[in-house]
C-alpha cells in the first residue's frame, strides 16, 4: 500500500509495524518503564513522544492491532493545537495534508473570521485525525518509545513507588508492566478509568448522530457551515482532497447506535438542515453514534493520570475534542519529565497542577460545545429566536466574537495565576519574534525559555529572587525589538512569570 492509499484507509503505516507481543516478548517477569501510556490515539502519542524526547523510558500499549483503520470523528485542528505541534516541528507538514478554513459560519447568521486570530495559524485546519496520529507516531518512534500494539490493560495496582499493570497480548499471554507512573489516554471506554473504579458522571446530550465521508456533485462554499432548521441540523466540511465530512441529526429519527445507517439517511438530514444535499455520493465511511457530556472528578489518582477522552467527553460541536486532549498531553508531559529527571523542587505540587489547570478547561469545553449543539437543536420558536439574536450579537460585537474565537481555537484559554502574580502569568505566549528566532522554534528544545531585553541581559539582571524555581533548564533569548519587559515561558508555551520593564 502506498502512502496515499494508507492515509485514505486511515492507517498509520509510515513507520515500521510493531506486531502484537508474543509470549517470548512478554516474559513472565514482565516489562518495566518510567511511564506506561495506555492508548495510542493523538493524546497518548504526543505525551509518549514528549516524554521519550526528554530521556524518559516510555512503553505505550494499544488494544487495537497496528494499522487498523481509524476513520474517527475528529477532523479539525485548531490554532492552539497547531502551535503545540509547531513546538514539535510538525505543524507545517500537517498543514500540507488538509485545508485551512479562515471563516466559521454557524446557524447561517453567525460568522467568525479566524483570520483575525493573533497566531501564526489563523485558521482551522480540516484534516483527518489519522494524519495527526501518523506524524505523532513517527515522532514517538524516533524518540524511542516502545510500542506494544494488540495489547490490552486488564488491571492495575499502585504502591508508594510504582504502578503495576497486568496486560494481555494478542496471543493471550498475560504479563505485568511496572512503571513509576501510568497515564490513561485510552478513550471514552477507558480501561484505566475502569481499573481505578473512577466515576464518569454526565449525560447523553444527543443521540443518533450520523457521520459520513462523501464526495459531492455540487461543491458548497469553502466554509465549515453549521445550521439547524426545523427538526434537523448538519454541517459539511471539506478535507481538501475531494472528500467532505458530513455530520447530521434528525429529531424524528432517534435510534440506537447499532441501527444501520445509509447514504439516503445522510442526504435527507442534509436537505432538512441545509436545504440541499449537494449531490452526495460514493460514501467511503458512514457511522452512527451518540454524544455524551462527561468528566471525571479528578485527573490524577496517585501515580495514575487520565487525559483526553478518558478524562472528558463532550459534543463534537466546535471540533474541540482531539484538540483538548492534545493540550492535556502538552500540559502533563513536561511536568512528568521534570519530576522523573529530578528537576522539580516540589514534585507533588507540580503533578497536582495538571489537574488544577486542565480540569477547569475540560469543564469549559463541555459547556461551550454543549451550548453550540443545544443552539443547533433549537426547535421551538422562542429558542430559535434566542439563537438568532445571539448569532447577530456575536457577529456584530468584536469583543464577543474575539472571545468566542479564542475559546474555540484554544488561544484564549489561560490558567489561573497566583495572587499577586503578573497579569500575563498563566496566559498563552504567542509566537514571539526573538533575536534567536521564533519562540516556538526555541520551545522545540522542550525547556523553559527566558526572554529578556537586549543581547547582554542575563537572568540575574531581571531579578533572580523574582523568578520562580524552574523545574528544568532555561533557554536564554532576547527580544528582536526594543521591548523592555521579561518573560519566563513554560515548555507548553504558557507564561510562568513576567516582569515589566523598568
Amino acid at each position: 500500500m502506498n502512502d496515499k492509499a494508507a492515509r485514505e484507509a486511515g492507517s498509520t503505516t509510515d513507520a515500521a509495524t510493531t506486531d502484537a507481543p508474543t509470549a517470548e516478548d512478554m516474559a513472565t517477569e514482565g516489562m518495566t518503564a518510567d511511564v506506561l501510556v495506555v492508548g495510542a490515539g493523538p493524546t497518548g502519542l504526543l505525551l509518549a513522544g514528549d516524554l521519550a524526547a526528554a530521556g524518559i523510558s516510555v512503553t505505550l500499549i494499544e488494544r487495537r492491532p497496528h494499522g487498523t483503520s481509524n476513520m474517527t470523528r475528529a477532523f479539525g485542528v485548531h490554532a492552539r493545537t497547531l502551535e503545540q505541534l509547531d513546538a514539535r516541528d510538525l505543524a507545517d507538514e500537517l498543514i500540507t495534508t488538509g485545508t485551512p478554513i479562515t471563516r466559521l459560519r454557524l446557524f447561517r447568521r453567525l460568522s467568525l473570521d479566524l483570520s483575525l486570530l493573533r497566531s501564526r495559524f489563523p485558521f482551522l485546519l480540516i484534516t483527518p485525525q489519522y494524519e495527526v496520529e501518523r506524524l505523532l507516531e513517527r515522532r514517538a518512534r524516533a524518540t524511542g518509545v516502545t510500542f506494544r500494539y494488540g495489547t490490552e490493560l486488564l488491571g492495575l495496582e499502585q504502591s508508594a513507588e510504582t504502578v503495576t499493570a497486568e496486560v494481555r497480548g494478542g496471543d493471550g499471554a498475560r504479563t505485568t508492566v511496572r512503571a513509576r507512573y501510568l497515564v490513561g489516554t485510552d478513550g471514552v471506554r477507558s480501561a484505566v478509568r475502569s481499573a481505578l473504579d473512577m466515576p464518569f458522571p454526565g449525560d447523553s446530550v444527543i443521540r443518533s448522530i450520523v457521520l459520513a465521508d462523501v464526495r459531492l456533485t455540487e461543491e458548497p462554499e469553502g466554509l465549515l457551515t453549521v445550521n439547524g432548521a426545523g427538526e434537523a441540523f448538519a454541517f459539511i466540511a471539506p478535507f481538501g482532497d475531494g472528500w467532505y465530512r458530513v455530520m447530521g441529526w434528525n429529531r424524528s429519527r432517534q435510534v440506537p447506535d447499532s441501527e444501520p445507517v445509509d447514504l439516503d439517511e445522510v442526504r435527507e438530514i442534509a436537505r432538512l438542515a441545509l436545504g440541499t444535499d449537494h449531490g452526495m455520493h460514493d460514501a467511503r465511511w458512514i457511522s452512527r453514534f451518540h454524544s455524551d457530556e462527561r468528566q471525571v472528578p479528578s485527573y490524577r489518582v496517585g501515580r495514575v493520570f487520565l487525559a483526553g477522552d478518558a478524562a472528558h467527553v463532550h459534543s463534537p460541536a466546535g471540533g474541540q475534542g482531539m484538540n483538548t486532549g492534545l493540550q492535556d498531553a502538552a500540559n502533563l508531559s513536561w511536568k512528568l519529565a521534570a519530576v522523573l529527571n529530578g528537576r522539580a523542587p516540589d514534585p507533588e505540587a507540580l503533578l497536582d497542577s495538571y489537574h488544577s489547570e486542565r480540569h477547569p478547561v475540560g469543564a469549559m469545553v463541555l459547556r461551550s460545545s454543549g451550548g453550540i449543539v443545544r443552539l443547533a437543536m433549537a426547535h421551538t420558536p422562542l429558542r430559535r429566536a434566542v439563537r438568532s439574536l445571539l448569532s447577530r450579537f456575536v457577529s456584530a460585537t468584536r469583543p464577543a466574537a474575539a472571545k468566542a474565537m479564542g475559546m474555540i481555537s484554544g488561544i484564549g484559554i489561560a490558567y489561573d495565576r497566583p495572587r499577586g502574580a503578573h497579569r500575563l502569568t498563566g496566559t498563552r505566549a504567542p509566537d514571539l519574534e526573538l533575536g534567536e528566532g521564533r519562540l516556538y522554534e526555541l520551545l522545540r528544545k522542550g525547556e523553559f525559555v527566558l526572554v529578556t531585553p537586549g543581547t547582554g541581559t542575563s537572568a540575574e539582571a531581571v531579578g533572580p529572587r523574582a523568578i520562580p524555581p524552574v523545574p528544568g533548564n532555561v533557554v536564554r533569548a532576547h527580544w528582536a525589538s526594543g521591548r523592555g519587559d521579561s518573560l519566563l515561558i513554560r515548555p507548553d508555551g504558557y507564561i510562568a512569570w513576567a516582569e515589566d520593564g523598568r
